[in-house]
Parts: structure tokens; sequence; C-alpha cells
């Protein structure tokens, strides 16, 4: 998946330099080495990073959540400047909700969890995940989470599949059936919704110049009759800001 980090691109050489917690939390895919199964580690770099990050002090787990805090509100900022100006064509709503989503997912969700000494995992079963780990503890933040995705259940996911035909998202239809098959319906949505918004930035950018079928299926995969938009989406990566900022 896009959020993880392929085996195969897997940059080890920093794995002794990532042993430096400072160092680690400005750079490396924390989420990633906290949660992974280490098969094989001759040098034991691993190991030793995963005992850090599961030993870390809450002092250094309030500092790494203020740094996550600050990136969202840097992104924020971007995204209203960016896409909240007079005269904007649709495209920008679309936009907006595409990087109210990943500020939410990246970095408002990893800070959350801080809180808890805990680390997400990129997973098909995301959404699951966070009412798990976070709902009860934190259930406006779990809310404003599930208000940007507008999950819909079973009927949802099965119309977010079909949306993916001729869309180049074969592996990403795989990997989201697979997830629909075990009954994660959520988790099949919120992959196919920031999948789409990745691949098809480009669509995204010049929606107006696009067919409208094309359209249309990117519309049912972004939820964009289910899920707010536009400004509207940038304030709930506000509020969640503030949600996370303090606790709740």
């Amino acid at each position: 998946m896009r959020a993880g980090i392929s085996t195969e691109r897997f940059p080890y050489e920093k794995l002794e330099l990532w042993r430096d917690w400072d160092t680690a939390r400005q750079e490396a895919p924390l989420a990633l080495l906290a949660t992974s199964r280490v098969v094989y580690d001759p040098t034991g770099f691993y190991g030793r990073i995963q005992r850090t990050l599961w030993n870390l002090k809450a002092s250094e787990l309030a500092a790494y959540r203020s740094d996550l805090i600050f990136q969202a509100q840097e992104m924020l900022n971007l995204a209203v400047k960016d896409h909240t100006a007079p005269g904007h064509g649709p495209q920008e709503q679309l936009l907006a909700l595409a990087d109210a989503r990943d500020v939410a997912l990246k970095l408002l969700y990893p800070a959350l969890l801080s809180y808890l000494h805990a680390w997400p995992e990129f997973e098909i079963r995301l959404p699951h995940a966070w009412r798990a780990v976070a709902g009860l503890r934190f259930p406006k933040a779990v809310y404003r989470l599930e208000n940007l995705y507008g999950f819909g259940g079973e009927a949802e996911a099965r119309r977010v599949l079909l949306a993916t035909r001729g869309l180049g998202l074969l592996e990403q239809e795989r990997l989201a059936r697979a997830a629909f098959q075990a009954g994660y319906y959520d988790g099949t949505v919120r992959y196919l919704r920031d999948e789409t918004a990745w691949i098809h930035r480009g669509d995204l950018e010049r929606w107006a110049f696009i067919s409208s079928a094309r359209r249309d299926k990117l519309g049912t995969l972004l939820g964009v009759t289910r899920s707010p938009l536009g400004p509207a989406a940038l304030d709930i990566v506000s509020e969640l800001i503030e949600d996370v900022r303090e606790g709740r």
C-alpha cells in the first residue's frame, strides 16, 4: 500500500542512524518500524529501534506529538491558501478534501495515538483500528476522522469497488476486494478513497476537462456526495487539530 513502505525500497542503510530517537522522529517511517515483525536482523539495529519506540518517555511522546500537530497546522494553512481563494473552481473542493484526509491520517491520527503510546497500523482495517484503539478515549476526534471519509458500510464499499473499473486501479481493486470479502467494508472505502486521490490527483486538478463518465467514477471513489468538500473539510481538520491538542 502507498501508506507503507515497500520492502524492496526500504532504506536499510539508515537503520543505524535511526537508533537515535531525535533522528528517527524527523525522517523514519515510525509506524512501520514500530509495528513490523522482524524476521532477519543480523545487526540488531531494527530490534533496538523497536525497543526505543515502545519505551519512549512521556516527555518524548509529548514532543513528538507537538511536532505532528505543528506540521498538521502548517499543511492546513497551506491547503486553505491553495483551495479556498475566491474564484476557484470545483476541482479545489475535491483537492481540499483530499488534502484534509491526508493531514488527518498521516499526522493527526498518529498524534492522537501518542497519548496511548500506540502506533498506527497502515493496513486495510485502519478504520476498525482507530475505533478500537482510540474510539472510547477520544470520541470527538474519531468522529471527525469518520466524517471526513463518509463511510457507508457494505453498500458504499460495493459502489466504490465497481467505480474502480477503467481507472488503472487493478492492484488497488484487488486488495480492496480482499478486504471487502473479509468484512472490512469501511477499510475498503478508506483505502480506495486515499489511493484514488493520490493516483488521480492530476484528474482532480483538471476536473473540468475530463469526461463526465470519468468524473462520475472518481466522484464515487472520493465520496463527493457523502463527505464534506472544500472549506468544510478543512474546517473539520482545524477542529481535529484542537481535539488532538487537547486530547479529546
